[in-house]
């Protein structure tokens, strides 16, 4: 029965996440660009920042859910850590797999890739909620884990590596872009 609820939670989770991730894409413009909400919501197109669009609904989603299963998973933290871990891993070596080997870049594969990783990332997730309890050592290093990967993609938002992961190549700069075209959804429309 336990087993039954974690798995129809983790499932339930692949539709949230995708959703929520892909809605999340166009959240920064929708803002005006502000500064503030930078941590959570992709501010260009690098492919660090759309690692935010699965990381943080997943985040999101695994909070809710642990209020509903924390009692019966076993392993929550390492599991949660360990399958949202895998989401930007998947989509990153998907984007610059395909890149070596079109040259181009495909939008459809990009889609796919972020709903794979997210299937993955919830199966890695199940597996490791339903195997039987890890040490506390292992408890406390996926807690770890968790807060790594939240600190580290928030404050690689205002202070970006100079390295390629980080680069938006339509603009040529990282994180907070000096200059953004006008939005698609602005109020303000030009006469």
């Amino acid at each position: 029965m336990a087993n039954n609820t974690i798995r129809n939670w983790e499932l339930a989770g692949i539709p949230v996440i995708f959703l929520t991730g892909s809605a999340m894409h166009f959240v920064f413009e929708l803002t005006g660009y502000w500064p503030p909400i930078a941590w959570l919501v992709a501010v260009n197109e690098s492919v660090w920042e759309h690692f935010k669009l699965a990381l943080w609904p997943a985040v999101i989603y695994a909070a809710l859910e642990y209020v509903f299963v924390r009692k019966s998973a076993s392993n929550f933290w390492p599991g949660k850590s360990l399958g949202i871990f895998f989401m930007p891993l998947f989509i990153g070596v998907t984007y610059y797999s395909y890149m070596a080997i079109l040259g181009r870049f495909c939008l459809w594969i990009d889609i796919a890739s972020f709903f794979v990783a997210i299937v993955i990332g919830q199966l890695i997730s199940l597996r490791l909620l339903t195997a039987p309890q890890a040490g506390e050592g292992l408890q406390r290093l996926g807690a770890i884990g968790m807060w790594a990967m939240i600190a580290t993609i928030s404050a690689f938002s205002y202070a970006p590596p100079r390295t390629f992961l980080f680069k938006d190549y339509y603009k040529d700069e990282y994180g907070i872009l000096q200059h953004y075209d006008r939005p698609v959804f602005s109020a303000k429309q030009s006469k």
